[in-house]
């Protein structure tokens, strides 16, 4: 069990939707869709009667290539959209950002969990920011090369460094997810080794986020465009459920929702 906000997740047994809410112009998929507070919020209520269960905000691009912004400027695009999603809905809100001075805006404007994709390495006061707060961290697998010598050992490695740093600023082992990374610092082999063998990251101890949804993988083994990504996208997450992951993070909710209750309801058949 985790609870995020004022909610309880039974991370043991079910498999539960963290959906992307992206303002920025520039991601890779869905960039520029939601150019004002009112689009932000239709775009809430459909993710959340599609069946989101965590509304996930992201300032700033992480696709390939990316260009970095500054922390001001993020904490401008995603502080009023969280607090507009905080006090109209009830839903737990993410902020996905790797800088302290970000995630202290966003918790402080209503977020309830810290989706840091370089797992507390890059900014050294963010386990600080996330442990005083007493919100909930998903801490993703990243590196700045990918000179592995046993890969899937490797990446159990760096994400129990990771968990260590979260202990050390005192973050309760309650209140952490763990993200395999899928995408970052690896090719696609090893992107596809991941979601093959995600039940080995359950081995950790904490409950397991899969971020698939639309990325290269699945372009590249399918030779298909961004928008033509839902179909492999949803096997990712039956592949989830498979094993036991708790959480998935995916743009397109329904379809997702429909794969998960469906290959929930054969596995506990």
């Amino acid at each position: 069990m985790i609870t995020i906000g004022n909610k309880v997740f039974d991370t043991a047994n079910q498999t539960y939707i963290m959906g992307i809410l992206n303002v920025t112009p520039d991601s890779f998929s869905d960039g520029g869709s939601y150019k004002n507070i009112d689009s932000v919020l239709r775009r809430t209520k459909t993710m959340i009667d599609e069946g989101a269960d965590i509304i996930d905000v992201g300032g700033e691009s992480t696709r390939p290539g990316y260009v970095r912004i500054s922390g001001e400027e993020e904490i401008l695009r995603i502080a009023p959209v969280i607090e507009r999603i905080h006090h109209e809905f009830d839903i737990p809100i993410s902020i996905d950002t790797y800088k302290a001075g970000v995630a202290r805006e966003a918790l402080r404007a209503g977020a309830h969990l810290v989706n840091d994709i370089w797992g507390l390495k890059y900014d050294k006061d963010m386990a600080d920011v996330i442990s005083e707060s007493k919100a909930v961290c998903c801490l993703m697998h990243n590196r700045k090369d990918m000179d592995y010598t046993d890969f899937l050992k490797d990446c159990l490695k760096d994400l129990s460094d990771s968990v260590a740093i979260a202990s050390k600023a005192g973050i309760d082992r309650s209140r952490i997810i763990l993200d395999p990374g899928v995408g970052f610092a690896k090719t696609i082999k090893q992107n596809l080794l991941v979601i093959k063998r995600l039940n080995e990251f359950n081995k950790l101890g904490y409950p397991v986020l899969l971020g698939a949804s639309r990325k290269s993988v699945i372009g590249r083994t399918l030779d298909v465009p961004i928008d033509k990504r839902l179909e492999g996208t949803i096997v990712t997450s039956v592949f989830a459920v498979l094993n036991h992951c708790a959480f998935i993070r995916a743009h397109d909710i329904k379809e997702n929702k429909y794969a998960i209750t469906m290959a929930e309801a054969i596995a506990n058949s």
